[in-house]
């Protein structure tokens, strides 16, 4: 089927309405599978560096109250790395805690990617060696904060008498998440109360964080196979493995990006003309 020939079938199923529907799910490309879970087993990076298991509920609580120190990145990273200075010593002791302050408001206050989830990250990274294995947490942790209603933690001792309502994010940036919190809750995004919320936030990441650490410790954490089908949909044509292939992602798609009525009407039927002329 040519250019032409294509579009004269989809404005003929334009009139007909119904045909639409037809000819786009019969030349929709085939979206990937979930991911199948997988039984990860650690490996420390270095023996200096071993991670020792935590209460979820001390971590968090640490994460909460050190978060006014300097911000969410410090907050989850100091919450782990003070209490093992205090069992253990050196080389946690020496541990150059204040770099970590550079995360805050998505790195500097650009807005990009949440600290939490950044301190998170490189947590991850200094206690497990293989970088599969990284990866795989990293998905989990992120895609688990996309899908979430959060904050849900409640500390021990409220720094502001407020109880943040809960939103679902579904981004991992932190401009995005705020906004979709400040809709919901109608507070502004530099209030004392978003600020509350994100300290609650940081500690429900530490307590999550601290959850598959223990998992992976006692070497029974699986990982988490549930994919976004709108994500699978996407980058079956963007991803690397799609004809485009102009982007590369596993964040979600639709926090940033809606389908236009022509992507919708004419995309899948492009991307099929695209193998023909291939």
């Amino acid at each position: 089927m040519n250019r032409r020939t294509a579009l004269k079938v989809v404005a003929g199923g334009l009139i007909g309405g119904a045909g639409v529907s037809i000819l786009t799910t019969a030349f929709k490309p085939e979206i990937p599978a979930a991911n199948k879970q997988k039984k990860l087993e650690l490996e420390a990076s270095d023996p200096n560096w071993e991670y020792h298991k935590l209460d979820p509920d001390v971590t968090a609580n640490l994460a909460y109250h050190g978060y006014d120190e300097g911000s969410c990145m410090y907050g989850i990273v100091n919450s782990f790395i003070y209490q093992l200075a205090t069992k253990l010593g050196e080389p946690y002791a020496s541990f150059p805690i204040h770099m970590m302050k550079y995360g805050h408001g998505g790195i500097g206050g650009f807005g990009t990617i949440c600290g939490a989830l950044n301190g998170a990250s490189s947590l991850i990274g200094l206690f497990v060696a293989d970088k599969g294995i990284q990866n795989a947490l990293i998905k989990d942790l992120f895609r688990w904060y996309e899908k979430t209603p959060l904050p849900v933690f409640k500390p021990n001792t409220a720094i502001l008498d407020f109880i943040p309502p809960t939103s679902i994010s579904i981004s991992t940036l932190c401009h995005t998440s705020n906004t979709h919190w400040s809709q919901v809750s109608g507070c502004k995004v530099k209030s004392k109360e978003r600020k509350e919320r994100c300290r609650r936030l940081t500690a429900d990441v530490t307590a999550k964080l601290v959850a598959i650490m223990n998992q992976l410790a006692d070497n029974s954490y699986t990982t988490d196979s549930i994919d976004d089908e709108t994500i699978r949909t996407c980058i079956s044509c963007h991803d690397k493995q799609g004809k485009l292939g102009n982007t590369s992602c596993k964040m979600n798609c639709t926090s940033c990006h809606t389908k236009s009525l022509g992507h919708k009407l004419f995309g899948d039927i492009h991307y099929k003309l695209m193998n023909k002329r291939e």
